[in-house]
């Protein structure tokens, strides 16, 4: 790692909490024994539930917590970690990006991407938090996943007015395109994508084509949850990234 930093903030993904990332912790601490690693769980998820906040709040929220270092965001954590790169350059010395996003541009596609969270907001507050964790996790972007790796039990931690919250705040139909802003990033950018994400591997291509210095890795066996599907995999490329 060419700063003087071995901080490592990771950032969840919707419905998960940092204890997502426990096993990767874990894992990359044998690997670097000066591993300063810390996993908050992001507003309105976990503990943080009563915390409400869009994605730039979210992203002050991070930063604030994790101070300097590597930050790797998954999905929704990978679009908070972008949007703290842009806002706090001085924090982020180095960007792992897992199946993330930097936004719709189409306007009438974020518009019905928004609604279509409002309306998934709704419907979590009238649903018991088991009942749509379990139609979450039935949603073909995580069909590569099993009993254990899904950790629904860490998922049943949150509230349905927390998850609600997130989605109508910091979902993807809020988010501000930042495509054109990709260019302001100049640290080093890791990008993980699962070989069977199709849609992510193309966002994810042009995240890397879009910054100075990007990588693209590709991981074989998994879909959109690499940390989970294949952690293994996912550390193996932090652990080059971080050497």
């Amino acid at each position: 790692m060419t700063s003087t930093s071995r901080r490592i903030v990771f950032a969840h993904g919707f419905t998960q909490t940092g204890r997502s990332w426990d096993r990767s912790i874990a894992t990359l601490s044998q690997q670097f024994d000066d591993i300063d690693a810390v996993a908050p769980d992001l507003p309105g998820h976990g503990d943080a539930a009563e915390l409400r906040g869009d994605l730039w709040q979210c992203a002050d929220a991070l930063a604030s917590v994790g101070g300097a270092g590597t930050y790797v965001g998954y999905s929704m954590g990978g679009r908070v970690a972008l949007h703290t790169a842009l806002r706090h350059p001085e924090s982020v010395e180095r960007l792992v990006l897992i199946g993330a996003t930097a936004g719709i541009e189409d306007d009438d596609e974020r518009a019905a991407r928004r609604t279509s969270d409002n309306e998934l907001a709704d419907h979590i507050i009238r649903r018991s938090v088991p009942a749509f964790i379990d139609e979450w996790l039935g949603n073909p972007l995580f069909a590569g996943l099993t009993d254990e790796t899904a950790m629904r039990e860490d998922r049943l931690r949150n509230t349905a007015t927390g998850l609600a919250s997130s989605l109508r705040l910091a979902g993807t139909g809020t988010q501000e395109p930042l495509w054109d802003r990709l260019g302001e990033i100049r640290c080093p950018v890791l990008v993980l994508v699962g070989e069977s994400d199709t849609k992510f591997t193309a966002l994810g291509r042009r995240i890397v084509e879009g910054v100075a210095g990007g990588r693209l890795v590709i991981v074989p066996g998994s879909g959109h949850s690499v940390h989970l599907e294949q952690p293994d995999a996912m550390i193996a490329a932090v652990a080059d990234f971080l050497a």
